[in-house]
């Protein structure tokens, strides 16, 4: 089980995605490994991937392809949170062209080091990837035009920090474009306290509306959680075996209690939303 603490959660997430990064480093197969590999295969087209080093392919544990939905522009400035091994950052490079920017920000040093190695690989020189956590992020006020992520929010301990930190990270008028895991209802308590579930992207997740909500608090407009899919039955059924999960925990009397409540309450989706072009600051805490 693991706490509502956020040290707790941030030190499990990195040491799944430490891990991941390791893996993804020693390994010779073609491909992720991990729960998530489920929610987003494919994720690239195969012209995008032929572009990649192996390295950020290996290492690629999203739920979606945020470049294409940004729909980024030659010479703009693009900030990925939660970057991993670097694919979303070399293709947002590759977008945006030599005037333009990529910004990679992760918080565990083993994908910032494959994430490197990557970009020398790839020969881009207009990225960079910054060490920090999503919740701090180490970027001035309103110095990025596109704020992206790949299944990544879902697995910080504080969402409204997130959506205020892209917020003031953007531009006015500046985008955000954000592929994630999101839930049709609640989890319960002892469900939630399953650490695979956490580091597997699912207990953070937050029902649809609950999303909404936040990034219209942070000050964003046109705001649009779009669902693409819903797992059931024999997807929740791989996701129990990719996980490890352990149902003996109070509350769920079998592995099958939990699984029941996961059937049908986890989607993915497209999360879009924009800072007002003016007149709107930071809401104060």
């Amino acid at each position: 089980m693991i706490s509502d603490n956020s040290d707790d959660i941030h030190e499990a997430v990195r040491d799944r995605y430490a891990a991941a990064a390791r893996a993804a480093s020693q390994s010779t197969c073609c491909g992720p490994s991990g729960a998530t590999e489920l929610f987003g295969s494919p994720l690239y087209a195969q012209d995008e991937a032929d572009t990649l080093p192996s390295g950020a392919l290996k290492a690629s544990l999203g739920c979606g392809n945020p470049t294409m939905l940004a729909a980024l522009h030659e010479g703009e400035v693009v900030l990925d949170l939660g970057s991993g091994g670097g694919i979303d950052v070399l293709l947002s490079a590759r977008r945006v062209g030599p005037t333009g920017m990529a910004y990679g920000l992760d918080m565990t040093p083993e994908m910032l080091e494959l994430a490197r190695k990557n970009q020398a690989e790839s020969r881009l020189t207009n990225v960079e990837f910054l060490e920090g956590t999503i919740e701090a992020i180490p970027r001035p006020d309103e110095t990025v035009d596109v704020v992206i992520s790949n299944c990544v929010v879902n697995l910080s301990p504080d969402k409204d920090a997130v959506v205020r930190e892209a917020f003031r990270v953007l531009k006015p008028g500046g985008r955000l474009a954000i592929s994630d895991l999101v839930l049709s209802r609640a989890l319960s308590e002892p469900t939630r306290a399953l650490i695979g579930l956490w580091t597997g992207c699912v207990a953070g997740a937050l029902v649809v509306g609950d999303y909404e909500a936040k990034l219209r608090e942070a000050g964003f407009e046109e705001v649009s959680v779009e669902t693409t899919r819903t797992f059931q039955d024999d997807d929740i059924v791989a996701l129990a075996a990719e996980l490890s999960l352990d149902a003996d925990l109070p509350g769920h009397s079998d592995r099958g209690e939990v699984m029941a409540e996961l059937d049908g309450a986890i989607m993915s989706a497209f999360v879009r939303a924009r800072r007002p072009a003016k007149g709107t600051a930071l809401k104060p805490l």
